[in-house]
């Protein structure tokens, strides 16, 4: 059994991962204030709560986005289980080519779901991950990763827009009646949904165009059960995309 964590700016995943099944997951909050005594007394009480043996992982493995929170979680897990965290980061072997000006610019998270979208799902393939921000990304027909775009997140855009705006409320992201609303809090919603959703199928024209082929298109992220319901392409969803691929990640470089 091996512990995976992927560190978003938002929440922090965790997955107790044997023979490739998910056994549970756990979620919390990402917190870059706490000391590694303060993680670490966090994930004791969650193995408790939830059951989990600390002394049953054979190793670990995270994916990071916020690196004062990734050195905090390692020193807390070797803490708690004895174990060294193994860390997505360059030179880990994925078993797919970066082609992008700075491959040692990717990011863990763009890694992990990517390299899990082409074992698990084929190539060539677009990968969505929704969450505080929102990528686009393309792994190529010969497994190559190409590139992408990043959009905000559309819980960031609309904070973003009720705190600079006067009259304008928050809102939850939840779709409308209609398009066409006919109220203030449904026309933000209708935005919100029906907007993001047509990017999200604008990006993925444009991006098939480029590659002159057609894609699977895999979906991750907190938010993409919101969304993706209402765009026009077929889109596979997996809220395990990551902890998958982090699995994938750690069998390769153990």
């Amino acid at each position: 059994m091996i512990l995976a964590i992927d560190v978003g700016n938002t929440n922090i995943v965790l997955g107790s991962i044997e023979k490739g099944e998910i056994n549970s997951i756990v979620r919390i909050q990402t917190n870059t204030r706490e000391t590694p005594a303060e993680y670490a007394i966090k994930l004791r009480q969650l193995f408790e709560v939830f059951g989990i043996d600390s002394r049953g992982f054979e190793g670990a493995i995270i994916s990071s986005v916020v690196p004062s929170v990734t050195d905090s979680l390692k020193e807390a897990v070797k803490r708690l289980t004895g174990i060294d965290c193994m860390v997505v980061g360059p030179g880990m072997r994925t078993g797919m080519n970066v082609r992008i000006d700075d491959p040692g610019t990717l990011a863990g998270d763009i890694v992990v779901g990517s390299v899990a979208a082409m074992n698990f799902y084929g190539v060539p393939s677009i990968v969505l991950d929704m969450g505080t921000a929102t990528t686009v990304v393309v792994i190529d027909k010969d497994r190559c990763y190409r590139g992408g775009a990043i959009i905000p997140g559309v819980k960031l855009a609309y904070n973003a827009l009720a705190a600079g705006t006067s009259l304008l409320p928050d809102i939850s992201i939840t779709p409308p009646k209609k398009c066409i609303a006919t109220n203030t809090v449904d026309s933000m919603r209708s935005g919100a949904v029906f907007g993001t959703a047509a990017t999200i199928d604008g990006m993925i024209d444009r991006m098939e165009a480029e590659l002159g082929y057609k894609c699977t298109v895999v979906a991750t992220g907190g938010l993409s059960s919101s969304i993706i319901p209402f765009c026009k392409h077929e889109i596979i969803y997996d809220d395990d995309l990551l902890l998958k691929g982090l699995w994938y990640l750690y069998q390769k470089n153990k």
